[in-house]
């Protein structure tokens, strides 16, 4: 996809996103007359949840690019496996989102046990060592292996070819299936981030769809501009570290408020964005 086309899809899709959060603040106790939240925090809850999601999906995306190198997948291909790979990066955030919001309303405390979580996470993130892909130890792949053989070869498009009545899959079902475990491991981080801001399970599954939508064409437009985001990857860290705080100080009696929350995760994005933009120039004026 050209770079200009993804961008305006990009635009395009986080438009969507914030007419909906509009429809949301107008409409709350329409859409949903039985929620105990305002219209005003229904609507600070989704934009919320869907800048996380957003600025997590960046750094799921820079693995996708990784993958796709890795097996230098060309363009018009790369286009297909993110197609069918949103939709199953839907299904899964919907059973997440389910059995997130089942465990929390039976096991309040879960809530402290994922708000650890994503302060390790975050740390991990900012300041962990990059873990290199190694296809070969994926656990779904090797699962994937014992079902149907695999061929070594690309064939188009194609996930699965038949030859002398057998079935294969193509390297283009490895990668989709490297694609779809990645974002498992992304979504065990991502879900239980925005449980911190709410646990209405229509506010979590539509900032998360909203955000998911729009990563097809985000992705092109990292893949432009990737060496632009050095920094964006401790933005991240802190935004996780921040909201699983956040949900341990309830066990405190302590309750960060909903615009605060947004104030900070957007302060610390914005400022990881901006020393990413300035490295990026020095690195171009020094060259």
């Amino acid at each position: 996809m050209p770079i200009i086309k993804a961008i305006y899809w990009t635009i395009f899709w986080v438009s969507i996103s914030f007419i909906f959060n509009i429809v949301i603040y107008f409409y709350w106790d329409i859409i949903l007359p039985s929620s105990l939240l305002s219209n005003k925090d229904a609507a600070l809850a989704y934009l919320t949840g869907y800048i996380i999601e957003e600025s997590l999906s960046v750094d799921n995306l820079f693995v996708f690019l990784y993958i796709f190198t890795l097996f230098k997948l060309k363009s018009h291909a790369q286009r297909r496996v993110l197609n069918y790979g949103i939709v199953g990066v839907i299904i899964m955030r919907g059973i997440f989102i389910f059995i997130g919001i089942s465990m929390i309303t039976r096991f309040e405390w879960i809530l402290y046990i994922f708000g650890a979580l994503l302060i390790y996470t975050g740390y991990t993130m900012a300041f962990g060592k990059e873990k290199e892909i190694h296809p070969e130890k994926n656990i779904m792949l090797r699962m994937f292996k014992k079902i149907m053989p695999l061929k070594t070869e690309f064939y188009g498009e194609k996930f699965i070819v038949k030859e002398n009545g057998k079935y294969f899959a193509t390297p283009m079902m490895v990668i989709l299936i490297l694609v779809e475990s990645t974002d498992l491991v992304f979504a065990i981080d991502s879900i239980p981030a925005i449980f911190a801001i709410t646990t209405d399970p229509f506010i979590i599954f539509t900032s998360n769809l909203m955000a998911v939508l729009g990563l097809r064409s985000l992705y092109f437009v990292l893949e432009s501009a990737q060496s632009s985001f050095s920094y964006v990857k401790y933005g991240v860290g802190i935004v996780l570290a921040f909201v699983g705080t956040k949900m341990i100080l309830l066990y405190f009696g302590e309750h960060i408020d909903i615009l605060i929350s947004l104030v900070v995760i957007i302060s610390v994005l914005a400022t990881s964005i901006l020393f990413s933009i300035l490295a990026t120039r020095k690195k171009e004026n020094s060259n």
